[in-house]
This record gives C-alpha cells, sequence and structure tokens, in this order.
C-alpha cells in the first residue's frame, strides 16, 4: 500500500532554488559590504513577504501544511515566482496536506473513439495525446510519420507508448532529431517536475523520475534545478530523416477526458505558404499510404497480431 510521499525536500529545495536567483537589487532592498549568497537571505525574504523570519525559515525546512493562501501569495510575490512556479508551489502545499485516506494508484485511461476521431481529422497537421508522464497514448497519422525516430526507438516500452523524457534522456539519436535538443529536454524536465507537483502519489511517474535519475546524468542535473513548466508552446525544428528539416508551430491543449489523469492534445503545424509546408504536406502524403502509422495503441495492436500469428506458424 502506496504511503503519501513526504515532499518537504521539493519545498525547501525549491524555495531555497527560487530565494538564490534573486538579487537584493532585484527585489528592491539596500546592498551594502560583502555577501557570502549570491540571492536573497532568509530574513530578506521573510520581510518583503510581511512574515517573521522564524516562521519563512520553518516554511523553508519544508513545514508548509496549513499555511494559508495569503501568506502563499506574499511568498511566492516575493520570491517573484511566474505563473507556473506559483501553481507549482500551491501544489506541493496541497500535496502536503495529511490526506483522508490512502491515495491510489492512478489507473491508465483509455482514449474515447470521439478523440481518435479528431485526431484523424486532421490531416495537415500532426496530432497527438500526451498523460502527465509525457507518454504518446494517441496520435494521427502524421505525428507517427514525424516522430518516427522516437516511435522506432528503442526505448518504446512493451506497450508501445514513446516516452519525451525516455527518448530525449535515453536516445542519442534525439540530440540530432530535435534541432533545439537543449531548449526541448529542458522543457522536458520542467514539466515532469511540474506533474510531480500536482500528483506526488502517481507511482508510475515516481518510477520514470527514478529510472531517469539513475541512468541519466543530464537528467539528474536538470532534476536538481527545480525548474517547473505547465503552459508551453512555441516553435521546434527537426532534422527528419525523410523529410529533411522542418520548422514546426506547436502548441498543447488540455484535453479533458478524465478525472483521473491529466492528458493534453499537442498540434504542430507548418507556417503557410513556407517550404516547411510543403515538406510536411509531403511527409502527410507518405503518411497516408502507410496504413500502420495511425496510432500508438493501433501499431502496438498490429505487432502483438503479427507476434501471434508468427507463434501459431511455428507450432
Amino acid at each position: 500500500m502506496d504511503k503519501q510521499p513526504d515532499n518537504r525536500a521539493n519545498i525547501r529545495d525549491f524555495l531555497a532554488s527560487r530565494r538564490a536567483r534573486i538579487t537584493p537589487e532585484q527585489a528592491g532592498l539596500p546592498t551594502s559590504g560583502r555577501r557570502r549568497v549570491p540571492g536573497l537571505r532568509r530574513e530578506e525574504v521573510a520581510v518583503l513577504a510581511g512574515v517573521s523570519i522564524e516562521w519563512y525559515t520553518r516554511l523553508e525546512k519544508g513545514h508548509i501544511s496549513g499555511v494559508s493562501e495569503d501568506v502563499l501569495d506574499a511568498v511566492a510575490r516575493a520570491l517573484q515566482l511566474n505563473e507556473d512556479e506559483r501553481t507549482y508551489l500551491f501544489d506541493l502545499a496541497r500535496a502536503a496536506q495529511p490526506a483522508s485516506r490512502t491515495p491510489r494508484r492512478r489507473k491508465a485511461v483509455d482514449i474515447p473513439p470521439r478523440v481518435q476521431w479528431l485526431l484523424d481529422s486532421m490531416t495537415l497537421s500532426a496530432a497527438f495525446v500526451t498523460n502527465g508522464r509525457l507518454d504518446i497514448v494517441a496520435t494521427n497519422a502524421l505525428a507517427r510519420a514525424l516522430f518516427a525516430p522516437m516511435f522506432e526507438s528503442e526505448t518504446v516500452g512493451e506497450d508501445g507508448r514513446p516516452n519525451f523524457a525516455r527518448y530525449y534522456f535515453l536516445d542519442r539519436g534525439s540530440h540530432h532529431f530535435v534541432a533545439a535538443w537543449d531548449s526541448a529536454a529542458g522543457t522536458t524536465v520542467a514539466l515532469l517536475r511540474a506533474e510531480a507537483g500536482r500528483y506526488p502519489q502517481d507511482k508510475a511517474l515516481r518510477e520514470l523520475i527514478g529510472e531517469l535519475s539513475t541512468v541519466s546524468a543530464e537528467f539528474r542535473t536538470r532534476w536538481a534545478a527545480h525548474n517547473v513548466r505547465i503552459h508551453h508552446g512555441g516553435v521546434k525544428r527537426f532534422h527528419h530523416p525523410d523529410a529533411g528539416s522542418l520548422e514546426l508551430t506547436y502548441q498543447p491543449l488540455d484535453l479533458p477526458i478524465s478525472t483521473h489523469e491529466a492528458h493534453s492534445l499537442t498540434i504542430y503545424t507548418a507556417e503557410p505558404g513556407t517550404p516547411d509546408e510543403d515538406r510536411l504536406k509531403l511527409l502527410a502524403s507518405w503518411a497516408a499510404t502507410h496504413p500502420e502509422h495511425q496510432s500508438p495503441s493501433a501499431a502496438h495492436a498490429e505487432r502483438k497480431a503479427r507476434g501471434a500469428d508468427t507463434r501459431g506458424q511455428s507450432r
């Protein structure tokens, strides 16, 4: 039976890291003499937040249970947290509340047929659905073709679902496929950090973070930075093995499929009238002639069926 995770270390490290990045000048405080720390002192944050130094010290040690929203707001302002960081702090506070019952492991949610119909209707955009752990759980044909290097990676598990974090940190080929790998990897870790704040009881998420922390020094370093990201979107460039260079705009949207697990619909499109649009159209045309590029679940089911046929023939 899983116990509610103790998140005091996350609270401590997050608050300390945010405090360390703010200079007295940025906070509007007077400076004099040499300082032993690059950022604000605890007592300075306490003054800015309007609380006692004893109280803030206790908070930074992870004792956040029972703290009012007004006080958390004051601390967020003192530390100049952005919207995502403020949300993460409040998530940590909620997770620290005594649980009325032992939290259960979140069950995997099946994607409703209507969502797959929606994906399949987007023939000139690459669209896919991810869960909070960044597993791809459904795609249209173009997304399957666009992310072919990821689907064909050895990091894909037996369930046939690629995971962005595993691909970026356990497959060196990702450095070539994604042009701005450093930025993409940083965003990926920040998204997982935010998800861990929302759902610290998610056993599968903790196992993923533990696996990556054990195997990848790069992931460990980025995880220790305590950067968080919730809202994101922008432009990403790829070196596709078939389509060549592609610069695509992407935008994730929250997808309320279930109350048990968060999902996001992400759409990649090319700017109209550009060579990138032409290359994406060629990739879409190629994908349309390959029915195996339907969705992770469909591709996995097809592989299982082929495997079963092979075993039957060998008997």
